[in-house]
Parts: C-alpha cells; structure tokens; sequence
C-alpha cells in the first residue's frame, strides 16, 4: 500500500516541476512575443521555432535533452518548457498584433508613449487570447511533467510508471488520482482567475 506521505511528497515534487516551468515560460515568451511586434526576422523566428518544439512528439523532446543534459529535475524542466512555449508565444503574439492599426496611430499621436499603448490599448484588447494561452500552458505542462519521470525528474509520474511496470494499480491510482485533480483544479483555477482578473473595460460594461 502507497502510504501518505509518499503520495503528498511525489505531489509536491510534481507542483515544484510544474510551476516553475509555467512561470518560466510566461517569463520567456511574453517578452519575445512584445519583441516581434517590432521585428519581422524575431517573429518568424520565434513562431518557427516554437512551431517546432510544439511538432516534436513530448516522447522525442525528452529524449533529445537527455544526451544533451542527462537526467534529473534540469533536463525535465528545460523538456517541459520547450513543450509550453509555442501556446503562450503564438497566442500573446496574435492578441497584441491583432490591433487595428488606426487605434495605435490615434495614440501615438494624442501623444501615447509606447509603454502606454502597450499598457492601455493592447494589453487590455489582447488579454483574453494571452490568457487562452497560459491556461492551455499550464494544462500542457501538468501533462508532460508525468513523462519527464521517464528521466527522473520524479513526482506523480514516478509513481505511475512504478506502477506499471510492477502491475501494482495501487501505484498507478496513488499517482494517477492527483495528477487528474491538478489538471481539473488547473481548468477550474484559470477559468474564475481569468473573471476575477478580466479587465476594467470588460467589467464595467453595463
């Protein structure tokens, strides 16, 4: 029988991984997403290469950090994060271009500076696509964090492969169970953040 305090410690584990990840890769790709309103060539670069990432099967991904990092929580961490790149990149990209181009000349020249249009014009227009992104990240990376056990990152996943490999299904429940109550918690989480959170224009609307 898996006692307690394996399962809440292997959790743990599992929410270190994942949370670190998501933040992570909300901390890369917002960024670059603002950096290729400004350039063509880190656009297509970034949507390219994340278009890649994405393509690769999680399996593959985790394989080729291997030789290159080994094994343990680094190599799962940088397997995880090229997996929630491209959702979070491409979506906050699309919600910030997607602009009508005469609201930002109107700003630029009611005399806006860019911090501003970015703050008051696109930010507050592109937040439902940038959110979208983060929530399908956040799902994302709970999902491949179990496969990254395969290089002992450990966590939920460790005890689901244990498992199956010795047909133990009480292994498999202790590490399966959580895992699909933080991707529910995850789904329910995001959604009344995301109306908690929703902008002064979308709330004040009556």
């Amino acid at each position: 029988m898996v006692s307690i305090e394996v399962i809440m410690g292997n959790t743990y584990d599992h929410l270190i991984l994942i949370s670190i990840t998501l933040f992570a890769s909300i901390a890369i790709s917002i960024p670059l997403a603002f950096a290729s309103l400004y350039s063509r060539f880190i656009a297509n670069f970034v949507i390219r290469f994340a278009n890649l990432a994405q393509a690769v099967p999680s399996l593959a991904v985790i394989a080729i950090v291997v030789p290159l990092l080994g094994i343990g929580f680094t190599p799962a961490l940088v397997a995880i994060l090229l997996r929630a790149l491209l959702p979070i990149i491409k979506n906050t990209y699309i919600g910030l271009s997607n602009i009508d181009p005469a609201l930002v000349d109107y700003a630029r020249g009611v005399g806006m500076s860019e911090w501003q249009i970015h703050r008051y014009i696109r930010l507050p227009n592109a937040y439902p696509a940038i959110f979208a992104g983060i929530k399908f990240a956040a799902i994302l990376v709970n999902s491949v964090a179990i496969l990254t056990a395969y290089i002992g990152s450990g966590g939920l996943g460790e005890l689901i492969f244990e498992g199956l490999i010795s047909f133990n299904n009480e292994k498999i429940f202790a590490g399966a169970i959580p895992a699909i109550l933080i991707a529910l918690i995850i789904d329910v989480g995001f959604t009344a953040l995301e109306k908690h959170l929703m902008p002064f224009k979308y709330k004040n609307t009556d």
